[in-house]
């Protein structure tokens, strides 16, 4: 049955490849859940008369899985984060970005240009960025008790931890406890961090990258992971979901805009970049979603409460004890391995 259901995809895809071909009209975007307001893609469409198809994924591994399988093709638009950037740079998967197209990126921050996993972004452009760390309900549980992963561990949460279904931010967790880098491709260290994570798994409740807030708001996780802007719209609901920091540092990320290889509406692509680049768009995303924006320039248009806000905007202490994650080629086959027998409890 299974075998029969991806040929259908296959089939499905190649059906759906051409019709992309000829839409000048359209423009396809393949995102993260919950990624952008709706009110925004709308905006767009009324303003160029371009239509967006908009499609969303819930990890990294599902939306590059997807492409791979595609060749690049069927998307215009794609939001990858850091380390996949790379990855999929390295593999082809990519199309060389013209900057001169969109001009809007002459606002954005130059702290998170030019980094190792694209130098001169020449194949993406920041669109988001952020940081995952620990939830905590300070109603349940004190939040002076909380400052470092290693409190993850304690025996007092068993069963009231939630992780993100993401490999590489779960062994950030244990890699930085043991003094290494979360980028590591030593499979020693690898192996180290898989047996820590392992004396930790009586803890774990469930593993959820999709809406991780909604376990804490209902009560059913207490403390874990979490994305900063998912712990930004659960205060708004419940102020006692705090945000920590951990003293060992937390994993930051970019999520970028890409044009795959294989994309037919370049133009449209183009122009849906600039456009979400603008301040008063960086401005709706941010208040609507809960990350940080790359868009300085969209920065003054904030509330004062929001731009200060550090659960968004971190110190410069917190990002400097943090890491950004960057691309392990031929070491991610040792993650998945320890991150199998992790999840089937081996």
């Amino acid at each position: 049955m299974k075998k029969l259901f991806i040929r259908f995809t296959v089939t499905v895809f190649a059906m759906l490849i051409p019709a992309a071909a000829v839409c000048s009209d359209k423009v396809f975007v393949y995102n993260w859940t919950e990624y952008i307001p709706d009110a925004v893609l709308q905006q767009f469409t009324e303003e160029t008369g371009i239509k967006v198809i908009y499609t969303t994924y819930e990890s990294n591994e599902a939306m590059y899985a997807k492409l791979k399988l595609m060749d690049g093709t069927g998307y215009d638009v794609v939001f990858p984060s850091t380390y996949y950037v790379n990855k999929m740079a390295k593999e082809g998967l990519l199309q060389v970005v013209d900057h001169e197209l969109i001009p809007n990126i002459n606002g954005l921050d130059a702290l998170l240009l030019d980094k190792d996993y694209d130098p001169d972004n020449t194949y993406s452009i920041p669109y988001m960025w952020g940081s995952t760390g620990i939830a905590v309900n300070s109603e349940l549980i004190p939040i002076e008790k909380v400052t470092s992963w290693k409190d993850l561990w304690n025996e007092e949460y068993r069963g009231q931890l939630l992780l993100h279904d993401d490999l590489r931010e779960v062994f950030h967790i244990a890699l930085s406890i043991k003094g290494y880098s979360s980028n590591t491709r030593n499979p020693k260290e690898i192996e180290e961090a898989y047996l820590l994570l392992k004396e930790l798994m009586p803890n774990v409740l469930l593993f959820n990258s999709d809406s991780p807030r909604m376990p804490y708001l209902a009560g059913e996780a207490t403390i874990g992971m979490i994305w900063n802007g998912e712990a930004y719209m659960a205060q708004e609901e419940n102020p006692a979901i705090a945000y920590v920091y951990p003293t060992e540092g937390a994993n930051f990320w970019v999520d970028s805009f890409v044009i795959p290889k294989g994309a037919k509406n370049i133009e449209n692509a183009h122009k849906f970049i600039n456009f979400m680049l603008r301040p008063d768009i960086a401005q709706a995303c941010v208040e609507s979603v809960g990350y940080a924006t790359p868009v300085l320039t969209a920065l003054p248009l904030l509330d004062e409460q929001l731009r200060n806000n550090p659960i968004l905007f971190p110190s410069r202490a917190a990002i400097e004890a943090g890491e950004f994650q960057t691309d392990v080629g031929e070491a991610l086959p040792v993650y998945q391995k320890f991150w199998e027998k992790l999840r089937s409890g081996n």
